[in-house]
């Protein structure tokens, strides 16, 4: 029987916020445990929450960003549950009304695109974390994390596949960090997702039983764990089992997902308006002052690239995949208008030496000024593209810049015609056998003879006019 797998994501943004969202303690991540925190987020008695505005006016950004429908009346409520990393006993977040509704992302695989539905975005508090002792049968809490703001993401059941997944939270998580609102940072849980996963079989309307995953804090794991569940489903019903409702947990380190509790539903969190946050309303004027203050978002931006630089869509995907890529890209523009030549430099040597350190472009010891700089000697003709890889490795060894090198190194290139004609025809009349081979009709061998004029001229021979009197020589 063939199946189909019906996926659904929650997605946990944790906001670039000062201060927590019912306090003013602060949200920066690495502090000693239980250093940012006070009676209000430890839910002691008494105390009274008061809204972080500028939550809300991230999640409006969101929103908008989103293609969602702003709730001009929206509340919180209480999410009651036990656990040790949850102080109050109950997580202030939001429920029958939401802030946002109705939205969607567009995003594409293979080539086909395609719409998921966002079914809401809602503010709420974060839990604390506990840290599990691996010597001793014991785990220890840390409430820093306890009320830092989060928005979470729900979207509609509409991804069909591990890598619409990938593609969905990859869009997503681009989108709030063009919006500044979320660093995505998922090493840190700053940008977390769980994952529902059920399987029908093809054809069926009706959902499947389904499961939900957690402990999912990249990309990879995201898609692994997916195409893991969706296998364990279709084992179960392949052999005339039942699936269960249930939470599982993914362990990266196996490869596998384990049973962690049987699946919640709304009701078991008895849900309840929270008595200490008066309803709140959005002013229309506050949100059109907002989105007038909304920057170019990846799927503006893209297109603009494709028109503007004449990118194909596949590079205008990469230099926008990132806020910070996409500017980079452009201050070497403003150095040196060739968009493709400075795109090639950036896709390939860049990111491939940034990619090996494990930094982001923020953190490149190439500067864009230096980039176009070294790009604008290759078309200077100043040097030649072998040369510019050896002079692109220096730079990032040291952070001098291109011109600097070349001439300390003494790597200019060689483009008188004379000179080079006298060592081409030195390396013909050493190479008869290669000469009548070349007149006889293998032509191939042309690469032979430009590299030894290469290795010759250590590198510096102008290859266009090397090609050029190559050809004369040896007879067009």
């Amino acid at each position: 029987m063939e199946f189909e797998p019906v996926i659904g994501l929650e997605v946990h943004s944790q906001l670039k916020t000062n201060t927590k969202i019912f306090c003013k303690c602060s949200t920066s991540f690495g502090a000693p445990p239980n250093t940012h925190t006070c009676p209000v987020c430890l839910g002691m008695p008494g105390v009274l929450p008061v809204l972080n505005k500028k939550v809300v006016q991230y999640a409006i950004c969101l929103a908008l960003a989103t293609n969602c429908k702003i709730s001009a009346k929206n509340r919180f409520a209480r999410k009651n549950y036990f656990y040790p990393d949850l102080p109050k006993g109950y997580q202030i977040s939001q429920y029958e009304l939401p802030i946002a509704e109705f939205g969607h992302i567009d995003i594409e695989v293979d080539d086909r695109e395609k719409r998921v539905g966002i079914t809401r975005i809602h503010m709420e508090e974060d839990a604390g974390k506990l840290n599990h002792d691996p010597l001793r049968s014991r785990s220890l809490v840390d409430f820093n994390r306890t009320g830092v703001p989060l928005l979470e993401i729900v979207s509609e059941p509409d991804i069909r596949s591990p890598e619409e997944a990938g593609a969905y939270l990859r869009k997503l998580r681009s989108i709030v960090r063009y919006l500044n609102i979320c660093d995505g940072n998922m090493e840190e849980g700053s940008f977390r997702c769980d994952a529902n996963i059920s399987i029908r079989p093809a054809g069926q309307k009706e959902f499947g039983t389904r499961a939900e995953l957690k402990n999912l804090n990249s990309f990879r794991h995201v898609e692994h764990a997916i195409k893991y569940e969706i296998n364990r489903q279709k084992m179960i019903l392949e052999e005339g089992g039942e699936v269960a409702q249930e939470t599982r947990l993914w362990d990266p380190e196996q490869g596998k997902s384990n049973s962690m509790r049987s699946k919640e539903e709304a009701h078991d969190y008895r849900y309840f308006s929270d008595p200490d946050l008066i309803p709140l309303e959005i002013d229309s004027t506050w949100i059109h002052e907002i989105k007038n203050t909304l920057p170019e978002l990846p799927d503006e931006k893209r297109q603009r690239f494709i028109n503007q630089y004449k990118l194909s869509p596949t590079d205008a995907d990469l230099l926008t995949s990132s806020r910070e890529l996409a500017e980079y890209f452009e201050l070497c523009l403003k150095e040196l208008n060739l968009p493709k030549q400075v795109a090639n430099w950036i896709m390939g040597p860049l990111l491939g030496m940034l990619n090996a350190q494990g930094k982001d472009i923020e953190q490149s010891p190439v500067s864009a000024k230096d980039l176009a700089g070294l790009v604008k000697l290759i078309e200077d003709g100043v040097i030649s593209g072998k040369i510019a890889k050896t002079v692109f490795e220096e730079m990032a060894q040291t952070g001098k810049p291109p011109e600097k090198i070349v001439a300390d190194k003494g790597l200019v290139q060689v483009t008188d015609v004379s000179a080079i004609d006298e060592v081409i025809s030195k390396i013909l009349s050493n190479s008869p056998k290669e000469v009548e081979a070349y007149k006889n009709g293998k032509t191939k061998l042309m690469g032979f003879f430009v590299g030894q004029v290469m290795k010759e001229t250590k590198g510096k021979a102008n290859p266009k006019i090397v090609n050029q009197v190559l050809k004369e020589k040896l007879g067009g």
